[in-house]
């Protein structure tokens, strides 16, 4: 591997200058600020002389501008290289296509096995780890030599054939950047080129959501509104129980209790998403377009709640469910919109941007300290176009899992890992010292299995809430500590400073690969054609032969692949998925004559 470019050491941190020539369709030009920790990360990767690196950033650090920014510069080093990212899930293809685009790295996120070679007119492609698990084959041939980036990469030990794909698939690569948002562990299979101690996963760089804190406007402090209850269930045994959420109960009777407090039947449910809806309408005042996000336990579950949100609060809630079609664009329709409130089950969990969610309600039996972690993380990145003081709220039940995990993050915002202890072990704040025998307990209740084909849930009531804020934002009770990031300055922006007199500029004078130019009457009367991204323009294109090719087959009376093959023959192709934004205009300015002729 070639030495890595030149960078300068020991500067708080650094804009580069983006505004690549990708080809004559490149995006106006721009540049990205880089955070300290994204440039102390840079110049790590780039001075490791492994193939692999791994980053665990606290979610909405800014892990997607990093790793873009290393594919950018290792781009620009290996010319010929081709540059692959892997998320978790299918929405997060494009938003990750989106974001690349903006740093004039243009990358297909509609890839597949079937497409063929990729395009000279396409930097990589984005695909999903249930890709790469059905078509390591083919990713093989398509990432060797590659740079590639693996998104929250411990999906990658979800099931063993994952891991294994994932290696077959990438062990050919020039490079391999692993991401992930919060430390994880691999209990039973190791995740493909990562290193491990006492089977937690060793980070090249780790940057947590405490450092971001004292960064200062990285994230939000997040604060966990806890709601107790009392509970009646008849368990899948056919015994009568109840409990509140200060009851210990073993790890069967604990789980059912959740479940039972979360059922839309109870008076609990609504009850908390009244409280959070309040919140949330408090935080409106400041942030007009501050937006909320449930988590429900299954699909059934979310379209009661969102059901119960409509018939009881008189809210009219955005349902996302993975098995709807249009389920990435009614996510992105959210995240532009000033709707107050999205419900979904795990879509939304998990990498999504949508900056303004302010508000969360835990209401999913998912009580993993990665998946809660991860959801927390949905609702603290900072905006900068919000003025004043920024939070984040999570109401989450009492439960002790969910206590243990939220009491963990709170401890980071104190800006302390760890409670001060006096010489006699008392914690010099008040609080009760922790032992970590909570957490212990609560890692014991993860995850159980438990028959549900007899469990019943009775009936659910909130008995306590004094977590829940009242009055203004933020300003009463146990929220009346210090804000975070009080006194800090807003940084200035990028555009306002020049090369000639910041000296936190990082100039770079090699960019992303050019690209073939397409033509300029390539799109010639198509509203806002120029303005869409690469795969945007191909995404059109390919509809748009789909369907003259679609008319010709009907009206000439003529089979769908002698169409095909004819309109690829003139366009100069052998399969679509190979095509250029050109070849593409082309293919479809022949069926548009040879429609005329029919």
């Amino acid at each position: 591997m070639s030495a890595p470019p030149t960078t300068r050491p020991n500067r708080p941190a650094a804009t580069l200058n983006v505004s690549a020539q990708a080809g004559a369709a490149r995006l106006a030009p721009g540049k990205v600020r880089l955070r300290v920790w994204q440039k102390a990360a840079l110049e790590q990767f780039e001075a490791s002389e492994h193939a692999d690196f791994l980053a665990v950033a606290t979610p909405g650090a800014g892990k997607t501008t990093f790793a873009l920014v290393a594919g950018l510069r290792s781009l620009a080093a290996h010319p010929r290289q081709r540059l692959v990212v892997v998320a978790p899930t299918a929405h997060l293809k494009t938003q990750w296509a989106d974001a690349a685009a903006r740093l004039g790295l243009h990358l297909d996120p509609t890839w597949s096995q079937t497409s063929g070679q990729l395009p000279p007119d396409m930097h990589g492609i984005v695909t999903t780890y249930q890709q790469v698990a059905t078509s390591a084959a083919a990713l093989k041939t398509a990432a060797a030599g590659a740079f590639v980036i693996l998104d929250e990469i411990h999906h990658a030990g979800d099931e063993r054939a994952w891991g294994d794909s994932v290696r077959k698939a990438f062990a050919g690569a020039g490079r391999r950047l692993s991401l992930s948002g919060t430390p994880f562990r691999s209990d039973t299979r190791p995740i493909p080129f990562l290193r491990y101690t006492l089977e937690e996963a060793v980070a090249d760089y780790e940057y947590g959501y405490a450092d971001a804190l004292r960064d200062g406007r990285v994230v939000r402090p997040a604060y966990f509104p806890r709601i107790n209850g009392f509970m009646e269930w008849v368990a899948p045994d056919g015994t009568l129980n109840s409990a509140s959420f200060d009851d210990p109960l073993e790890r069967t009777r604990a789980a059912q209790r959740l479940r039972t407090a979360l059922s839309e039947d109870g008076d609990w449910m609504p009850t908390v998403l009244r409280q959070a809806n309040e919140q949330l309408m408090l935080l409106r005042a400041n942030n007009p377009r501050a937006g909320g996000l449930v988590i429900a336990t299954d699909q059934d579950h979310a379209r009661a709640i969102a059901a119960l949100m409509r018939t009881r609060l008189r809210l009219n809630p955005v349902l996302v469910l993975s098995d709807d079609p249009d389920a990435s664009s009614r996510i992105l329709q959210f995240a532009t919109s000033d709707d107050p409130w999205i419900v979904a089950v795990r879509m939304v969990s998990e990498g999504v941007d949508i900056a303004r969610l302010q508000i969360g309600v835990f209401a999913t039996t998912t009580t993993t300290e990665l998946f809660f972690r991860q959801a927390v993380g949905r609702l603290v990145r900072w905006t900068n176009d919000v003025p004043g003081r920024q939070k984040a709220f999570m109401f989450i039940p009492d439960d002790i899992r969910l206590r243990t995990y939220a009491h963990q993050i709170a401890d980071s915002r104190r800006h302390s890992l760890r409670k001060r202890i006096d010489d006699a072990g008392n914690a010099l704040d008040g609080a009760p010292v922790d032992d970590g025998s909570a957490f212990d307990n609560a890692r014991a209740l993860e995850e159980q299995p438990e028959q549900l084909s007899l469990f019943t849930a009775l009936s659910a009531v909130v008995t306590e809430s004094d977590h829940v804020v009242s009055g203004v934002a933020g300003t009463s009770g146990v929220f009346d500590d210090i804000f975070d990031d009080d006194g800090r300055e807003e940084l200035v922006d990028a555009h306002e400073q020049s090369e000639a007199n910041d000296p936190l500029f990082l100039d770079v004078s090699v960019l992303a690969p050019p690209l073939p130019k397409p033509p300029a009457t390539v799109g010639v009367g198509v509203t806002g054609f120029s303005s869409m991204t690469r795969y945007q323009q191909k995404e059109y294109l390919r509809i748009r032969n789909a369907e003259l090719a679609r008319d010709i087959a009907r009206m000439g009376a003529l089979e769908h692949r002698v169409v095909n093959s004819q309109l690829n023959k003139a366009a100069g192709i052998a399969k679509i998925g190979e095509a250029t934004v050109e070849q593409l205009d082309r293919r479809a300015r022949e069926g548009t004559k040879w429609l005329a002729r029919l």
